[in-house]
């Protein structure tokens, strides 16, 4: 057997493995011997600082090996306590933990254990509180611990020592036959270990040193495939995709802001220029729109729709939800009353001959501007000359969705990508890369500041009082909660709880209306237009009103159980008060019990910063909630951070654009091996065909 069917070979078949272990591997999605190698510890165990009794020092990682002398576990105020005596020569040392009883279960007297951690003398014993234990057996024996142990996830019947047996054995040979994708001179450049050693230092490193190294050169490598690839989508679309270039006249411009309420910011211009910009070009547009909630980002995507109908091209407005949808469809009637641009809204709940209708315009090119949900998608909508498509609340659709929609013509339509939820720096360089980026940090005339508070029970009583008095003033709000129904599951408040609780009590004699997801799409429309209306002072709703509700009178926000929600979450919500003339009040009811609670609710109360916010969610939930690559079509990181690995993806994102600047088509012969690797890790997700 060669090396290459070696590294192919199944896991079953390999030593220490077998029929009975290899489902096990096959839970950690390990079926190859190549899997093995590219299983990345998620920690270490370091034992390399190995003392004896009299040598230990406080406040450093030390390791003791000893044997098992005496145990029990016992109640305390903290909970259960269990503690264990190892004999060490002549001397006793302790190991201490709390709450975790299960810890004995391996325990023995006579077996021999090794302690990891960091001890304090207390006399007459050291004693190491929570340290690792790890026992000395037939699979690890003392001369084995002398070293840094890697941790692998684990599933259940599978062992540390099992797996990190396995592993070894494959380290013995298999490395030296890998192909290092990436050329000696390159790996040099960016101080890079050869594939070879990095892969052995990654599981077994010989010190502490060679951790950081032997994972900077993966990091690395992984950000860099991505970043190659990115740019490549973004070269092909630019070469192989052609589109009618539509220009700007000047007198059109000035006809279509006369449409717009208030002069446009200098933000707004400045973006504007840049979307005409890449409109009058015959490659399509494909272009990210980042505001804040309430900058005018709306106003700017009517502009690119009305520039695109006024030189006959028909235009697409598309979003994830059809409250949003309905929101813009309104808005767009709007503006155009009186003109001569037809609409025509596509939404899945439409009877066949509602929908046959629309279709029909569409098609003779009567309706100009196309207004709906995926339901533009999914079905198969006859353009008649289609021109740009706009997408809003982009990270709720994933890559394969920015559509490909039949134009009518032979020329792809140019792409406007909008989101209200600003995104990290490091996100849009990896999961939008390949979409031009312009934001809008400027708001509009009018627009109200929110002032917010966290607050707690003891607080209801004073804010219901303010809450009336504004009430009384003329103004509306909402209280939002994150529950329709009761729940067994979470300690928050239900909407119909809270409706009945304040219809009865702080807000009795108001008129009080409920909004929520599971209602019809009719009941929904209905509340909403008597919210609206001003029939409705305050909406108790659900998060349902995230994206899509635009009142201005509305000054007021409650949300209760503010716990719950993420703080991305909670900065659209806000958004909906604070749009007219009167300034918006938030207060936020939550239990402020953990650490993590504590710093998402003080950045929300600190800041209106959307974009300031976003950062703060990232360093606290990480891109993998926030804009998962999973939903996103992109394959999932095997050791790659978004949040801790930015300085390296700045880098790899360098190094990837002069490598094609260099070398476009990575034709030359030293990136044949970049290359394959590039096309088998992202050529299905990013729609690459072929680099050539």
């Amino acid at each position: 057997m060669d090396f290459k069917e070696r590294l192919q070979q199944p896991v079953q078949y390999l030593k220490g493995v077998g029929p009975q272990r290899a489902p096990l591997l096959y839970k950690l999605e390990l079926y190859r011997a190549f899997d093995l190698l590219f299983n990345f510890p998620r920690d270490y165990q370091d034992f390399s600082d190995r003392r004896k009794v009299d040598q230990l020092e406080e406040k450093k990682l030390q390791s003791i090996v000893g044997t098992i002398e005496q145990w029990e576990t016992r109640t305390t105020r903290r909970g259960p306590m269990t503690t264990l005596d190892l004999k060490v020569d002549d001397s006793f040392v302790r190991g201490m933990w709390f709450k975790m009883p299960y810890i004995q279960s391996g325990f023995a007297q006579g077996r021999k254990v090794l302690l990891s951690g960091k001890p304090k003398l207390d006399p007459p014993f050291w004693v190491f509180m929570h340290p690792q234990i790890s026992y000395l057996n037939e699979y690890e024996d003392e001369e084995e611990l002398e070293q840094i142990l890697p941790v692998y996830p684990l599933t259940e019947g599978l062992k540390q020592y099992h797996l990190r047996r396995i592993i070894r054995e494959q380290l013995e040979e298999l490395p030296d036959h890998l192909e290092d994708v990436l050329p000696d001179d390159f790996r040099c450049k960016y101080e890079l270990l050869p594939i070879a050693e990095a892969v052995r230092q990654i599981h077994f490193p010989t010190d502490q040193a060679m951790i950081p190294l032997a994972r900077r050169r993966f990091i690395f490598q992984e950000l860099y495939l991505l970043q190659l690839a990115i740019t490549i989508r973004r070269l092909q679309h630019q070469t192989r995709m052609k589109a009618s270039p539509i220009a700007l006249d000047p007198k059109i411009d000035i006809h279509i802001r006369q449409r717009f309420p208030y002069e446009l910011t200098g933000a707004q211009k400045r973006v504007i220029r840049e979307i005409t910009g890449d409109m009058n070009k015959p490659i399509p547009m494909n272009r990210l729109l980042q505001g804040d909630v309430g900058s005018g980002k709306t106003f700017v995507a009517v502009y690119a729709m009305l520039l695109a109908v006024a030189e006959g091209y028909q235009a697409v407005f598309m979003a994830p939800t059809e409250v949003l949808a309905k929101q813009h469809l309104r808005n767009l009637e709007r503006m155009l009353e009186g003109s001569n641009v037809r609409i025509a809204p596509i939404f899945g709940g439409q009877t066949p001959r509602e929908r046959a209708g629309h279709l029909q315009e569409i098609l003779t090119g009567n309706a100009q501007i196309i207004v709906g949900t995926q339901a533009i998608i999914s079905g198969n909508i006859p353009f008649h000359k289609l021109g740009l498509v706009v997408i809003d609340e982009q990270h709720k659709f994933g890559v394969k969705q920015r559509a490909r929609l039949k134009t009518g013509t032979a020329f792809d339509p140019h792409y406007l990508i909008m989101t209200a939820t600003p995104i990290p720096r490091s996100v849009t360089m990896s999961l939008f890369g390949d979409l031009d980026v312009s934001i809008i940090d400027e708001f509009p005339p009018g627009r109200q500041k929110v002032r917010t508070r966290i607050a707690r029970d003891e607080n209801r009583d004073a804010w219901w009082e303010f809450v009336r008095e504004k009430l009384k003033e003329g103004r509306q709000g909402f209280v939002v909660v994150p529950l329709v129904e009761d729940s067994d599951n979470f300690d928050a408040k239900s909407l119909v709880e809270a409706y009945e609780s304040l219809k009865a009590g702080p807000l009795a004699g108001f008129r009080l209306g409920y909004v929520h997801g599971k209602m019809s799409h009719d009941e929904k429309e209905r509340v909403m237009f008597d919210f609206r209306s001003g029939e409705i002072q305050m909406l108790v709703a659900t998060t349902v009103i995230e994206v899509g509700v635009d009142i201005p009178n509305a000054t007021l926000l409650t949300i209760e159980s503010g716990e719950r929600f993420g703080l991305a979450q909670l900065h659209q919500l806000r958004g909906r008060i604070g749009r007219g003339k009167h300034p918006g009040y938030c207060v936020v009811f939550a239990k402020m019990e953990s650490e993590e609670t504590q710093k998402r609710l003080g950045a929300f109360a600190s800041t209106t910063d959307g974009f300031e916010l976003a950062e703060v969610d990232f360093e606290i939930r990480g891109p993998g909630e926030l804009f998962g690559t999973a939903q996103h079509g992109l394959p999932p990181f095997r050791i790659a951070n978004l949040t801790r690995d930015r300085d390296v993806l700045l880098e790899a994102k360098a190094a990837a654009a002069e490598t094609l600047r260099d070398d476009p088509g990575l034709a030359q012969p030293q990136h044949a091996k970049l290359r394959t690797q590039v096309l088998r890790r992202y050529g299905d997700a990013l729609e690459l065909g072929d680099v050539g």
